[in-house]
């Protein structure tokens, strides 16, 4: 496993204070703006991945470094890889550890919102790591639990973990019983080269999901039943 760390990040605090929908000047304004400077001053996003690959392939069950899983949509997406990238990326335990507003839900929302650009700034820095290293083209990513429960059942997240290793000791992240990752803004999934665009939403039905980037797309869901 290879750990990221030292990732540089800002915080734009006009955009947050929009996404947020504080009114400019306000008291509600100047205590999102020290939020957003004590998360400037202790936080610390990272990632961490590891360079696996296919090593059996099993109808809907792909083998990767001789763990299985199990996933119609991910041995499709896996027929012609043979290197992927199982990674995580996260804000960083110490924004969970930092925060001062414990059990204030308006506060633990603006702290949300910002933990997510962390968590965002430490996934970038990955991408842009293993592209430049590895000279990927254009690559792809599934993660546990994204889209639809049974497109790759999160569950699947400890077989995840353990292609990196000691994840919570390395960069801070654990899994609980529930495959549940903290801190909570934290992302993990597997990268691979793919000459086929491919978007988690493609295979979820939540119209309304804040994230989506891409609309659902009904081939995936006829894939589930071949």
């Amino acid at each position: 496993m290879e750990t990221i760390t030292g990732i540089p990040f800002s915080l734009d605090t006009d955009q947050i204070i929009t996404q947020a929908h504080v009114e400019v000047g306000s008291e509600n304004a100047a205590e999102l703006l020290s939020l957003i400077e004590l998360a400037q001053s202790i936080g610390r996003p990272k990632a961490a991945y590891s360079t696996c690959f296919i090593t059996g392939r099993n109808g809907i069950d792909v083998q990767i470094d001789n763990v299985w899983f199990s996933s119609q949509t991910l041995a499709r997406n896996l027929e012609s890889v043979e290197r992927v990238f199982p990674h995580v990326a996260t804000c960083g335990h110490e924004m969970d550890n930092g925060f001062p507003g414990k059990g204030d839900m308006l506060l633990e929302f603006w702290w949300d919102l910002i933990k997510t650009r962390l968590m965002g700034a430490a996934n970038n820095t990955l991408r842009d790591h293993l592209h430049h290293r590895f000279h990927l083209g254009k690559t792809a990513t599934m993660r546990p639990g994204s889209g639809d429960a049974s497109i790759w059942p999160v569950d699947q997240q400890k077989s995840l973990f353990s292609l990196l290793g000691n994840v919570e000791k390395e960069i801070g992240v654990r899994l609980t019983e529930s495959s549940l990752m903290v801190p909570g803004k934290t992302i993990s999934g597997l990268l691979f080269p793919t000459e086929t665009d491919f978007h988690s939403c493609e295979v979820c039905h939540r119209e309304n999901c804040p994230s989506r980037q891409v609309p659902f797309n009904k081939v995936w869901e006829e894939i589930q039943h071949d």
